[in-house]
């Protein structure tokens, strides 16, 4: 079992995120605060450590993680961008909307075998710190185990992992909305869940209308 450092965000100085992107790049695993839940993430690329985040939530394998960027750029990087894409970033990213999109040449590993690649660009202010601090995206998921209530307070973040991850930072108590998901992957966008970004406003963006569940 790994001895957990704990740390406050508000501590974290450049030095600090720096030493932590560069443990995360060679397998560390962390649960943070993110702009939705505490989230549980690894460098993307980290075959182990991913494999250690589905241990640690006992998630099954088929149940796809998160990718996080710090940029567009860098998510054009892993993944095909469409119009709709295009149009989905600039009105939502940084913030709390999913793009499930087909991988690119380079993002096909981060696939692992999936369609589509989930990315967001977190609006939390730590983790945009931190990404810019790496060399690769994060891949995250939320920071509980499979099927249990999201974690959004401190207290229920320490008691569940500490001692099973290698960081926990604490960034206050968060709001339990998820992130909306739209499935960009095939020939029309699929709205997979209506959350923080309204579908209203998901189709005002795009200029279309999902169709009905």
């Amino acid at each position: 079992m790994p001895q957990t450092r704990v740390f406050k965000t508000a501590d974290m100085t450049a030095p600090h995120l720096q030493s932590v992107a560069d443990a995360l790049e060679k397998g560390a695993v962390a649960v943070l605060p993110t702009d939705t839940v505490y989230g549980i993430a690894a460098g993307a690329f980290c075959e182990e450590a991913i494999r250690q985040i589905y241990r640690i939530k006992e998630r099954p394998a088929d149940v796809p993680l998160q990718i996080l960027t710090g940029s567009v750029q860098q998510a054009r990087t892993v993944a095909e961008f469409s119009p709709a894409a295009e149009k989905l970033a600039a009105a939502y990213w940084p913030g709390a909307l999913t793009a499930v999109l087909p991988p690119s040449a380079a993002g096909k590993p981060l696939a692992r075998g999936f369609a589509g690649l989930g990315l967001r660009i977190p609006g939390n202010t730590f983790v945009l710190g931190l990404l810019a601090k790496m060399h690769m995206p994060l891949a995250c998921t939320s920071a509980n185990l499979h099927k249990q209530p999201v974690l959004t307070d401190e207290k229920t973040v320490l008691e569940t992992f500490n001692g099973k991850v290698d960081f926990i930072f604490l960034g206050g108590t968060l709001s339990p909305v998820a992130s909306s998901v739209v499935d960009l992957t095939g020939k029309k966008p699929v709205l997979l869940r209506e959350a923080a970004v309204p579908r209203i406003a998901l189709e005002k963006t795009m200029g279309l209308c999902f169709d009905s569940k």
